[in-house]
This record gives C-alpha cells, structure tokens and sequence, in this order.
C-alpha cells in the first residue's frame, strides 16, 4: 500500500459548513486553547519547580528532581505550546486571513515558531516523561508528527500551494490541540473507573495516564482528516501501489 495524497475533483467537493456553525466552533477552539495556557501554562511561571511540586501543580513534582537540561525543555515546551495554542485560531480566522494578510503571515511563522521549539524540547522531554515507556512513544510520535506536519505546512505555502498548506495546518493544529483533549481525557477516564470496584485515586491515575498518550492526539488527526475531506482540501488516501487512486 502507497499512501497519495489526494485532492478531490470540483464535483466531489463537499459544501463548506454553515458559517454559523463554523464561527461557534471556532470559538470554542480557541476560548480552550487560551484556558489551557492560563490554567496549565502560566502556573509554571509563577514560581519554581520544587515550590509547585510542594503544591501539586502539574507535573511539576515528576520534573523538579530532573537534570537542568530536561527543566530547561521543560520550561521550552511549555513556551512554544503555549504560543502555538494561542496563535493557531488566528491561522484559521478567514476574516484575518482576507483582510490582514501580512498580519495572518507573521501570526503564522511565529506560530510554526512555536511549534519547532515546543516539538523538538518535547522529544528530549518524552524518554523522561511520569508515563514511562507509553510516554515515550505517545508522546515522542506526537512530537515528530507535530513538527513534520509543521515542515509540510511551510513548504506548501513556500510553493504557493495553498490548499496543501491549509491541509497539513489543519493536521498540525490537530496535533497542537493535543495539549487541550489531554486534560480533557484525563477526567474523564478517571470517572468511568469509578464504577469497578472501590476507586483509589493514584491508581486510576496511573491507568489513565497509561492510555492518554496516545488518545489526546490520535482521535484529533481523525477529525482533522474528516474536515479536510468535508472542505475539499488534499487529504490523505491509502491506494494499491501501482494502481491509481479513485477520487
């Protein structure tokens, strides 16, 4: 199997959504995205890894005893998540994107900006990751699919190939979103154990954390796909090699 990617003819191009429906959901994207950083973020800039352990804030407990160089990635991840986070809405703003265009460009590599410094600091952060070897590889393939996706994205616009690069920031902001769908995964495992037996909290937990690197992200690229299709961009399709692929 060869994967192609793919953009549908005119005639199977799918009507865009309501623009009602759109303007709700991009507000909802980017109201969590800005709840993340100022709940999960900002904390680790209030006060130093061991004064937050003290206080259970994060994971700040799991990285205070970390060498300097991982607090450091730490801290680095941290920033360039939080400027992706708080920038990427703006990349799908179409009202910016027709009316500001310089503005949308700049937003854009700042944002890509962030995605370098937080994917490449995620990566030496993932083998020292509380969620041992699940960490390593969900939260390691999440980081190298974060910053191929962001390396399409950029070629695409450098080639003047726009609804490539609108397909792969879609992806990539799927992948960015990732920070948001984690905290909301968490909880939710933690209540669907409630009902098995008597309910020990560090244990669920573990459970939890267990799945979590791979389910913040893995469902986000399903949906990223599903929008890419709907709106008729290049989007990805597995085809026989050899055989040409049925649009």
């Amino acid at each position: 199997m060869t994967e192609r990617l793919l953009a549908p003819p005119p005639a199977t191009v799918s009507p865009r959504p309501r623009r009602g429906a759109g303007r709700v959901a991009w507000l909802v994207m980017a109201l969590g995205s800005l709840a993340i950083v100022a709940f999960a973020a900002v904390p680790y800039f209030t006060a130093s890894l061991p004064q937050l352990a003290g206080e259970e804030v994060g994971l700040a407990s799991h990285y205070a005893g970390q060498p300097a160089f991982v607090q450091v990635a730490l801290y680095a991840h941290i920033v360039g998540a939080a400027v992706a986070l708080m920038l990427g809405p703006l990349q799908f703003w179409r009202g910016l994107r027709e009316r500001r265009p310089r503005v949308h460009r700049w937003t854009g590599r700042v944002y890509l900006s962030g995605v370098a410094i937080g994917g490449l600091a995620g990566l030496v952060i993932a083998p020292f990751g509380a969620a041992g070897l699940v960490g390593l590889f969900g939260f390691g393939a999440l980081g190298v699919l974060w910053l191929v996706t962001a390396w399409r994205a950029y070629r695409s616009i450098r080639r003047r190939d726009v609804a490539a690069h609108q397909s792969w920031m879609i992806r990539n902001y799927a992948l960015t979103y990732a920070a948001v769908t984690l905290r909301l995964w968490l909880p939710f495992l933690l209540v669907v154990q409630i009902p098995f037996g008597a309910f020990e909290f560090d244990a669920a937990f573990a459970n939890a954390y267990a799945v979590v690197p791979f389910l913040c992200w893995l469902p986000n690229l399903v949906v990223a796909e599903w929008l890419i299709r709907r709106r008729g961009l290049p989007s990805y399709r597995l085809t026989p090699a050899g055989l040409s692929p049925r649009t």
